[in-house]
């Protein structure tokens, strides 16, 4: 099942609610929320704060992508505040199972997450733990990036990883760079949730665009 990411850091933080009203209404499934802290990225964005403040106008399924450093020092707020899914990113922690067993016990989705150097089968490991994993298609940390395309074939060896193993119902996410001219290319090589910042948001047409996507979803499946 294809899902819809809208990321926030393309919003209009002056009307957050109105943004996120926009994005709801043109079919979008999740509500990705990148959070940077300076450290493990070049960019500080929001805390648990403001994710508190726009759950209770949101009913959209809140992806919290933590680019933070030493992750395990926040999970916790960052539940409290309406989090469904917390991403750690494997580069960030010493231990990344630790924290993801910690999120799975307070009954949240977890998920783990790579940047576009680290390779595909870090993550091997983490599979059966996890429920998605996250490809970032650019570097972490700014938006309106170009996508990277040599990061889609980390996805296509993560789902067969994933395959083989019988795990055909873990997500596999990309960020950075998606729009409806590619996201065929995200899709046919396995992904099945699409992070998506200006092309959503700064669309005059925003459902078109997510339907765009819908239907290159539609189109081209996982081509093994």
């Amino acid at each position: 099942m294809l899902f819809i990411a809208p990321s926030l850091l393309s919003a209009d933080f002056s009307k957050l609610d109105a943004d996120i009203a926009k994005v709801t209404d043109a079919g979008a499934d999740y509500l990705h929320l990148d959070v940077m802290d300076g450290m493990f990225v070049p960019n500080i964005s929001f805390g648990p704060c403001v994710i508190s403040s726009i759950r209770r106008v949101s009913s959209l399924i809140f992806d919290v992508h933590l680019m933070i450093k030493d992750p395990e020092r926040y999970v916790d707020s960052f539940i409290h505040a309406g989090a469904d899914i917390i991403t750690i990113h494997y580069e960030s922690c010493s231990d990344p199972l630790s924290v993801i067993k910690h999120v799975k016990e307070q009954e949240v989705r977890v998920a783990i997450a790579i940047s576009p150097k680290t390779p595909a089968d870090v993550v091997f490991p983490f599979l059966s733990y996890v429920d998605m994993v996250l490809v970032m298609t650019v570097e972490p940390g700014f938006g309106g990036q170009a996508m990277i395309p040599e990061t889609l074939d980390k996805v296509r060896i993560i789902r067969r990883q994933a395959n083989s193993l019988g795990l055909t119902d873990l997500d596999i996410e990309v960020d950075g760079g998606i729009t409806e001219d590619n996201a065929h290319l995200a899709t046919s090589a396995g992904a099945n949730v699409l992070v998506a910042g200006s092309a959503i948001f700064k669309s005059k047409k925003p459902r078109a665009t997510i339907t765009a996507m819908r239907t290159a979803a539609r189109d081209n499946p996982f081509a093994g």
